[in-house]
């Protein structure tokens, strides 16, 4: 005697292809139709499919235009966006720093320099940090190198220390040479193109994109709670640090 047929995927049946028929395009027996996603889709029940697993969501993706001596870019740094980033799943939320800010770029007899609002100790601040990003390459390894920095007590004069805690697999021979060399300059040109795309233009520092996007209300929701806005906006399952956020305020930055 054949083995009877489920109720539930009799139902499925009825439900999808009246009169026992197969869906178009599918090519797989009743009982296979929620085996995959693929599958799922292919026969039309994907709706009807509630134990697949859900397609991975995309991550929020944050940029954050700074100055490596701004105060308020320290206190959002140090206060905000690395706690968030210790809380949060590595697939959730992917960071972009850019050391730039409000430095003005000049051509000095066909040799790039750079002028930056807090003086020439922040010129070189923000070069050291895009240095480390250069050679440390990962994420994880140079973002507490630079929280490390910037919680300090001085940014340009604490490297060696930082390194040692944070990422003593990073050579702080290759940072001094990127710092002093073409590569440096390079890396602040490159950080200069993209704070001068930024579209709306940049009237004040630390700036902040979401998913590629600045407007008030985005800036404001971040500074006052950046772990309420990510949780809020990430399409996945949300991790048990996602709880609830605060009424959004504006802070004061460091205005050209």
């Amino acid at each position: 005697m054949a083995p009877a047929v489920p109720l539930a995927v009799l139902a499925l049946v009825a439900l999808v292809a009246p009169g026992l028929g197969v869906a178009p395009g599918c090519d797989y027996p009743a009982h296979r139709w929620c085996s995959s996603r693929d599958t799922a889709v292919a026969c039309q029940v994907e709706s009807r499919c509630p134990s697949l697993p859900r397609p991975a969501a995309a991550p929020v993706q944050l940029s954050l235009y700074y100055e490596s001596l701004c105060p308020a870019c320290r206190e959002f740094l140090v206060a905000k966006l690395f706690p968030t980033w210790l809380l949060l799943p590595e697939e959730m939320l992917n960071i972009t720093l850019v050391p730039y800010g409000n430095a003005q770029e000049r051509n000095i007899s066909g040799k790039l320099d750079f002028e930056c609002q807090h003086g020439p100790e922040e010129c070189l601040g923000n070069m050291m940090e895009a240095c480390l990003m250069h050679e440390a390459k990962n994420f994880s390894s140079y973002f507490p190198v630079i929280f490390c920095l910037e919680s300090g007590s001085s940014v340009t004069k604490n490297l060696e220390a930082c390194l040692q805690i944070y990422a003593p697999e990073v050579d702080s021979g290759r940072i001094a040479a990127c710092v002093q060399g073409d590569t440096g300059v390079a890396l602040m040109h490159h950080n200069a193109q993209m704070t001068d795309a930024l579209q709306p233009p940049h009237q004040y520092v630390p700036w902040i994109t979401v998913n590629g996007k600045h407007t008030d209300e985005l800036q404001a929701q971040a500074e006052a709670s950046l772990l309420g806005l990510v949780c809020h906006l990430y399409q996945g399952e949300k991790p048990e640090a996602c709880g609830g956020s605060k009424t959004p305020k504006l802070s004061a930055g460091c205005r050209r």
